[in-house]
């Protein structure tokens, strides 16, 4: 298992790791967000879909549970948020279809209840707020993918 740690300094930064991450992916990879509320899950979210060429805005699906956004290249971003649900019922289904998909990125924050249906090959990251501002994201490649992601980030 691969770990990377590093630590961004505002939100700009927080969005500047994401577009590099996005910017590596070519689908099929799955990336779970773990940190507390105001961690930066979303903006790191935003981060990744500017850095897939992603036009929309990207908003917090806290409300929706799942928002899905289409690239230029024929990809999409399948993004999660489990906050408020005690149970995943159907969208356990929904999520494991597009964890599956070799033309999905998805992202899952608040993971904890739908954990069983994730893949073992996933990057996770730990957002963790020591100041105000700053925020430290400690990654864990679960696989081959999720460890191919972290060698490009160094």
């Amino acid at each position: 298992m691969m770990l990377m740690k590093t630590e961004v300094h505002n939100e700009a930064e927080m969005k500047a790791f994401g577009a590099r991450l996005g910017a590596l992916l070519k689908g099929g990879e799955t990336i779970e967000l773990v940190g507390d509320v105001g961690a930066g899950k979303t903006t790191l979210v935003k981060g990744i879909a500017d850095g897939m060429k992603i036009d929309e805005d990207v908003q917090s699906p806290s409300f929706t549970i799942s928002r899905v956004y289409e690239t230029p290249t024929g990809l999409q971003l399948a993004h999660y948020d489990f906050y408020r649900l005690h149970d995943a019922g159907i969208m356990a289904n929904e999520l494991q279809e597009a964890a599956h998909d070799v033309k999905t990125v998805t992202i899952i924050e608040w993971a904890d209840i739908v954990s069983g249906v994730l893949p073992q090959d996933r990057l996770t990251i730990h957002i963790t707020s020591p100041t105000e501002s700053s925020r430290e994201l400690d990654m864990r490649a679960g696989g081959n993918g999720g460890q191919a992601l972290l060698e490009a980030m160094k």
